[in-house]
Order: C-alpha cells, then sequence, then structure tokens
C-alpha cells in the first residue's frame, strides 16, 4: 500500500513510518518540522526515515491549502494516517491560534484531500485530553466528551466531529485514535518523561504538579504502533446496530470509528518517578506545585472496542518501556 503519514517528524509518526516501511509499505512522510521543540531532534528522525527507498519526504504545513492538494494530486494514496497537530495543553494557554490553525485548518485541508482522492480509510490522532473533566474511571469512548479543560482538547473533539461529517456526506472511512500519555526511544521533549530526566541527568530539580498526586496511563510507543497499524488495516465500517434513539458516541451509521489506545493500567506520578530514579540511579530533587490549568488529575483507558475489534490490548510494563527510554536517551545525548 501507498499511505500518506502527517507528522513523520513527530515522535509517533516516525515510529509509524518506520514500521511501515519495514512490512514493505510505501510512505509519504509530512511534516512542516516547527519549532515547537528542537528541530534538531525531527531532522534525525527524517533522517532515519530517508535511509529506506519507498519513503519520500514533503516539507509543508497542513494549513497551506495549495500545498496540501498539491500533495495530494502528486500522490495516490491508499490510506492516510493523519498525526501532525499542534500538540501539549499548556502551550495551548500561550498560543490559542497556532492550534486553530494546525488542528482545526490543517485536519480540515486533509479530509478535503481524502474526500477528493477517496482513500480508502483515513485515520487521525485524537487525545485522551477529549475527556476534560470527565472523573468516571476508565475512560470508555462511549462516554460523552463535551466538557474540555484546554483548547488542546477542544480541537482534537472537534476533529471527531470534523471526520464524522465527512464519513456521513461522503461515504469516508475514518477512525480516530485517542492516545493515551505516549512515551519511549525518540520521544517528545516536552513529555514529562523527557523532561524529568533532562532535569536529573543535569542535576537540576524537577517540577511535580498537583503535589505529585496525579496518575496517567502511560503506554509504550511500541504499543501504540501495533495499535495504529491494526486499525488502519481494519477499515471503518458502519455499525448495523448504531441507533439514533440511543447514539453510541463510538460508532455511527456511516463508516466512523473511535478507539482507545493506552495501557488500561493507571501507574501514579510518583511511583513513575521511582521507576525512573532507580533507572538513572539517580533520586530527583522535587519541586512539588499545584496543578496547573487545563490539566487531569488522572487519564485511564477502556480499551475493550479495541480488543474487540483488532485483537490487541498494549501491555508494555513501565519498567521496561523507561529503561528503553533511557537508554535510547543516554546514547543519542552521550550523557
Amino acid at each position: 500500500m501507498k499511505l500518506l503519514v502527517t507528522g513523520a517528524a513527530g515522535f509517533i509518526g516516525f515510529h509509524l513510518s518506520r514500521r511501515l516501511l519495514e512490512r514493505g509499505d510505501e510512505v509519504v512522510g509530512l511534516d512542516n518540522v516547527n519549532d515547537y521543540y528542537d528541530p534538531q531532534l525531527k531532522e534525525d528522525r527524517v533522517e532515519m526515515l530517508r535511509d529506506y527507498d519507498d519513503f519520500v519526504f514533503e516539507r509543508i504545513d497542513l494549513a497551506d491549502g495549495e500545498g496540501m492538494e498539491r500533495v495530494f494530486d502528486t500522490h495516490d494514496f491508499d490510506r492516510v494516517v493523519h498525526l501532525a497537530a499542534q500538540a501539549g495543553v499548556r502551550y495551548s494557554l500561550t498560543n490559542p491560534e497556532v492550534y486553530i490553525e494546525s488542528n482545526l485548518a490543517g485536519f480540515g485541508n486533509i479530509l478535503e484531500g481524502c474526500r477528493h482522492q477517496e482513500v480508502d480509510h483515513l485515520v487521525y490522532a485524537s487525545s485522551s485530553s477529549v475527556y476534560g473533566a470527565n472523573t468516571s474511571m476508565p475512560f470508555s469512548v462511549q462516554d460523552n466528551v463535551d466538557h474540555p479543560v484546554s483548547l488542546y482538547a477542544a480541537t482534537k473533539k472537534s476533529n471527531e466531529l470534523m471526520a464524522h461529517s465527512y464519513a456521513s456526506l461522503y461515504d469516508l472511512p475514518v477512525t480516530g485514535l485517542r492516545f493515551f500519555t505516549v512515551y519511549g526511544p525518540w520521544g517528545r521533549p516536552d513529555m514529562a518523561l523527557f523532561l524529568f530526566t533532562d532535569a536529573m541527568l543535569k542535576g537540576e530539580p524537577i517540577d511535580v504538579y498537583n503535589y505529585g498526586d496525579m496518575s496517567r496511563d502511560f503506554t509504550y510507543i511500541d504499543d501504540i504502533i501495533e495499535g495504529v497499524v491494526r486499525v488502519t488495516d481494519n477499515v471503518a465500517a458502519p455499525n448495523p446496530q448504531w441507533s439514533g434513539d440511543s447514539p453510541d458516541a463510538s460508532t455511527s451509521y456511516a463508516p466512523y470509528r473511535l478507539y482507545n489506545i493506552g495501557n488500561n493500567s493507571p501507574v501514579p506520578l510518583m511511583e513513575m518517578i521511582e521507576t525512573l530514579e532507580e533507572c538513572l540511579g539517580i533520586e530527583a530533587e522535587k519541586n512539588f506545585m499545584p496543578m496547573q490549568p487545563g490539566d487531569v488529575k488522572a487519564t485511564y483507558a477502556d480499551v475493550e472496542a479495541l480488543i474487540d475489534d483488532v485483537d490487541f490490548r498494549p501491555d508494555t510494563p513501565l519498567s521496561e518501556g523507561i529503561a528503553s527510554f533511557v537508554a535510547w536517551y543516554r546514547e543519542y545525548y552521550d550523557r
């Protein structure tokens, strides 16, 4: 197959592109390589992908309508995996316009390209952040998610609504994936595990929000990629049992699906820090701070739909995943 992977210079996009290329697919990777975090890390990921004969890189911004139209006119895609977005909850508090441009206008360009090219399946990244003010655990794709607590979360919820409209209007098969706290080698520098590791190796304190009273459903990158690949191969189809009288939020009369991809096993933040301390052989100096605006106390993924439809449950233990991340970090940064 020939696939477009947006965000190919990013953490998940890089790993997904490499996995698809290794199984024999053709991949067009698209990314604008912005400076939200260290562009050199992104460039190094792309350089690794260039080693594959069946990889083509397009350096384009999602919000560039003419550029996106050219990409779809130039290539004939079987499927599209849309991972590019402006990420980060806290960044959305100070730079809201970037989220509107990339996550809404950019996603609109993806939907239009897929519609006109009649791609077999569009898979796109949503986020566990859409659960917002929900406190009933575990979070289910059948839950109402109309109470986001950050603009980032609101844009991801908007993506799900936009995708459904295209599935309904144009019979475009679409699947949204709500990722839960992804970590691992080549990870994002703005995520807690990366920030903590960097600070601890420099002998600096780490910022621990909500005074450590938080938990996350940490999900290892290899599990995320396995889930994405299986879902991409399983084209979304209408649910014949769907009823407008009691609508299921995760399916539809249209070819539309939503899945959580999480470890289904939330870990207290302090336990994560202890595990990292063991891997590094360093005790962290902790700067305890209050909860930050837009943040949530806990996340916990219900993955029953993923198990039922593609027979997959993420299960990498946190200790194993953190050890892999630390090994990569030490090698990449020579520390």
